[in-house]
């Protein structure tokens, strides 16, 4: 597999996902962009790289062999990744002194999971 084929996935799953949140927190950073587009840039790349390294080398595959291990094991990833991303962005956003930080974290967060679920059941994509 070639860099090429690792990073384009990633780049629009990133791209993806800057479409879902940037919005979300640039309303809650009265619009600055470079404020709101640099919480998922922090996170995005370890949660598409790092997560899935992580839980293919050092966490079991679940409770049974075969597909059941493999469906809990993808689901126990993903919880762990979005809420390493909702705590860092949370982290990110009260740096530059956003109220209820955590709050608008899990909203632009689970905006972009539950929108790039849809996405993906509907058209294959992200």
């Amino acid at each position: 597999m070639t860099l090429a084929d690792r990073l384009l996935p990633w780049l629009l799953a990133f791209a993806f996902t800057q479409l879902v949140e940037v919005p979300i927190y640039r309303r809650a950073l009265d619009g600055r962009t470079l404020v709101a587009f640099g919480a998922s840039t922090i996170t995005h790349p370890v949660v598409w790289f790092v997560f899935p390294w992580l839980f293919a080398r050092f966490v079991p595959l679940g409770f049974a062999p075969g597909e059941h291990g493999q469906f809990w094991h993808y689901w126990t990833m993903v919880a762990a990744a979005e809420t390493f991303a909702v705590g860092v962005e949370a982290l990110w956003l009260a740096a530059f002194g956003l109220p209820r930080a955590l709050l608008w974290s899990l909203l632009a967060n689970a905006s972009s999971l539950g929108l790039g679920l849809l996405s993906r059941w509907l058209f294959g994509y992200p």
